[in-house]
């Protein structure tokens, strides 16, 4: 089974940029379209960013234009490209796959916008 391993959250201030990386094992990358998901407290997660086996892209509207996905199928990761961050960015950011399995979910990466 797969395992995801989110890792570049931290703390930022508001218009900084992050790069996450999510990096996976135990199976064939490549075969997976994938996404970025997030949640913050006492919110429902939410697909921020998908990219799928067929080479497209998709972004939810609140981060379209500031975010991109890109993904590395030789070294089994996917990235997400944080820019121009906003407070209401914050969250604990998990990829999986599109969609998402309940057995991927992974610890996620902490992202806290503020000053």
């Amino acid at each position: 089974q797969v395992q995801f391993v989110e890792s570049g959250g931290g703390l930022v201030q508001p218009g900084g940029s992050l790069r996450l990386s999510c990096e996976a094992s135990g199976s064939i990358f490549s075969i997976y379209a994938m996404g970025w998901y997030r949640q913050a407290p006492g919110k429902q997660r939410e697909l921020v960013a998908g990219t799928s086996s067929g080479d497209n892209t998709y972004y939810a509207d609140s981060v379209k234009g500031r975010f991109t996905i890109s993904r590395d199928n030789a070294k089994n990761t996917v990235y997400l490209q944080m820019n121009s961050l906003k407070p209401e960015d914050t969250a604990v950011y998990y990829c999986n796959a599109r969609p998402p399995r309940i057995n991927f979910w992974g610890r996620g990466t902490q992202v806290t916008v503020s000053s």
